[in-house]
């Protein structure tokens, strides 16, 4: 940046050099722009170092917050890559997990319900559309209407 202030400094040189006539509206204007180019040339200046300060500041925040990453999380830094897939197959999972997947009626996506949200008595909301899932459940059982499995109430 400095070679830019100096390249103003160069003009108003050549200005006062050549004898210009400030009184003529030619010399006024040439003097009164090299004068701005001077301002814009200091102030982008300022605005460089304030840049300059301002980044040396985030790396030093940065730095703090690996830190404490460190501290809270422990170093895994060689366990994880930033670029590991997380793409998981039905074979991934045991069968007694607590969760099953089911299709929301209203925007037509695949959503993950915990087993243990049956059990609350606000209903499922889906995480797309934000509207409540209705569930119907089907006893797949064969008995009739009043045995005691529990499915027919």
């Amino acid at each position: 940046m400095e070679n830019l202030v100096a390249k103003v400094s160069y003009l108003k040189g050549l200005c006062d050099g050549l004898a210009i006539d400030e009184k003529k509206p030619e010399g006024k204007l040439l003097v009164n722009i090299i004068d701005v180019l001077k301002d814009i040339a200091e102030a982008l200046d300022d605005v460089i170092d304030a840049h300059d300060e301002l980044e040396e500041k985030v790396d030093e925040i940065d730095q703090d917050l690996a830190d404490i990453e460190d501290i809270a999380y422990g170093d895994d830094d060689e366990d994880y890559d930033d670029d590991d897939d997380f793409d998981f197959d039905d074979d991934d999972f045991d069968d007694d997990m607590d969760f099953f997947e089911i299709e929301c009626p209203n925007c037509k996506e695949d959503v993950m319900i915990d087993f243990d949200a049956l059990d609350e008595e606000k209903g499922i909301i889906c995480p797309n559309c934000n509207q409540e899932i209705q569930l119907e459940f089907e006893c797949d059982c064969d008995c009739d209407d009043d045995c005691d499995c529990g499915c027919h109430e």
